[in-house]
């Protein structure tokens, strides 16, 4: 319905973060009225039974999500839909508002469509967000909250602030993510070790019963990956999201020293964690996967491998508006292809031979 590649040549002139502020105007229109938009919806929400799962208590009508970071204020839920997505995730929220990193904080990497962020948690914090998540929630389609800790609050006190986001979005949203895998917050991925995940969940499934998930880094290798996800569930996580953004820098020709890496860069480094996640905890707890998904056959690749949903962020600025109809509509032709009459056939597949 829009030519993205003619508007692309315009938008890629913009600084990144300005493209996206301007995006952003865009797709809060539809919290006002989604009238103008009913034939774009129409178009792009695929809802076709062979697609329809249930998880978490929640109908997710198509496999593909919005990752967080790009709705950090839950002010584009109603039109994250209208894009065709199955799922959203809000975030990273923390406590206190904060500005985040110092501007210039994002980079396009054209030639590898990649971007690399250093944006560092910017978001209204735990009151407004949570106010806007009241005056959209419940939603016809399932919404995430990501929650993080502020830059200020030391580790030793980062506990205290997942745990007051958990109480201030109580009885809102479908499922947390605890992210302590941005690389854009000092000292946070230190706390992807047993003490703070044993911690946590402990606290954290006392005070809630919205499933919990944990999202971890791509820059470990599997076997702290494995050891990790299998404790976090152990602990009572309901769920594991792999991966979060990279900071090998060698993926792109011209890195800057600052965050982290996401888009087709990531790809191939973000399947191998995943992969080797999967291999130990599929069957035992809900995989999502995410990193370089730019295709129907990259998304069809991680459900074989045991993902029963996949995200997206990145891909999204390259490739425009129609992306995530066209995952879905590809998904429906590789899973008939293949004889399925549901994805939950198809999810883990590949473990099974």
């Amino acid at each position: 319905m829009i030519n993205y590649q003619s508007l692309k040549s315009l938008l890629f002139k913009l600084q990144p973060e300005t493209a996206h502020h301007l995006a952003e105007f865009v797709l809060r229109i539809p919290n006002m009225s989604t009238l103008p938009f009913n034939s774009f919806l129409k178009y792009h929400f695929i809802n076709d039974d062979i697609l329809r799962q249930e998880i978490f208590g929640r109908t997710f009508f198509n496999p593909v999500g919005l990752g967080a970071g790009f709705d950090k204020n839950a002010s584009m839920i109603r039109g994250t839909q209208i894009l065709g997505f199955g799922f959203t995730e809000i975030g990273t929220v923390t406590p206190k508002p904060q500005d985040g990193n110092p501007k210039p904080r994002m980079f396009r990497h054209i030639e590898e469509k990649t971007i690399q962020n250093a944006m560092g948690f910017n978001n209204d914090g735990a009151y407004k967000v949570s106010k806007r998540v009241r005056e959209t929630y419940p939603f016809v389609i399932p919404i995430g909250i990501n929650i993080g800790k502020n830059k200020v609050t030391p580790e030793k006190e980062a506990i205290n602030d997942y745990i007051n986001l958990i109480k201030a979005f109580k009885g809102l949203g479908d499922y947390f993510v605890i992210n302590i895998s941005s690389p854009n917050t000092p000292g946070l991925r230190d706390l992807q070790n047993e003490e703070f995940i044993t911690a946590l969940f402990k606290e954290a499934k006392a005070l809630t019963n919205r499933p919990i998930l944990l999202k971890i880094a791509p820059d470990m290798s599997e076997e702290d990956a494995v050891a990790l996800t299998s404790l976090a569930v152990q602990k009572g996580a309901d769920g594991i999201i792999a991966t979060n953004t990279t900071i090998d820098y060698s993926l792109v020709k011209h890195p800057k020293n600052i965050g982290g890496l996401s888009g087709e860069a990531l790809k191939e480094k973000s399947f191998k964690i995943f992969e080797a996640v999967a291999k130990e905890l599929y069957g035992k707890t809900t995989l999502i996967s995410v990193g370089g998904i730019d295709s129907a056959n990259e998304a069809y690749r991680r459900i074989k491998a045991g993902a029963s949903l996949v995200q997206v962020y990145s891909s999204l600025i390259f490739q425009g508006p129609d992306m995530v109809m066209e995952i879905n509509k590809g998904l429906i032709k590789l899973l008939k292809a293949d004889g399925y009459k549901n994805i939950t056939e198809a999810i883990g597949a590949d473990r099974k031979l």
